[in-house]
């Protein structure tokens, strides 16, 4: 599986903030390394849909954007479903 990621997909830091803030959790990697991690589908100020996977670690106050990425519509249902 490719993913396209923040640069190719032409997506700016307001754009990715944006989409998390009014986001919403669509699925969870509680047992990713070496924290968990999940998966948020947002839109931007343009109304694009947005993924983004992003790690947390309470311990430590601190949360890590792994990848952000246009969704695929061939891969996503409603932009926030993986097709089987």
């Amino acid at each position: 599986m490719q993913m396209r990621n923040l640069a190719n997909d032409e997506i700016q830091d307001e754009d990715l903030l944006r989409s998390v803030l009014h986001g919403e959790i669509i699925e969870e990697y509680l047992d990713d390394k070496p924290f968990p991690s999940c998966l948020i589908y947002g839109k931007d100020q343009k109304e694009r849909h947005i993924h983004s996977v992003w790690a947390y670690s309470a311990e430590h106050d601190i949360a890590i954007v792994i990848t952000g990425y246009i969704p695929d519509p061939d891969r996503w249902i409603d932009h926030s479903i993986r097709r089987r």
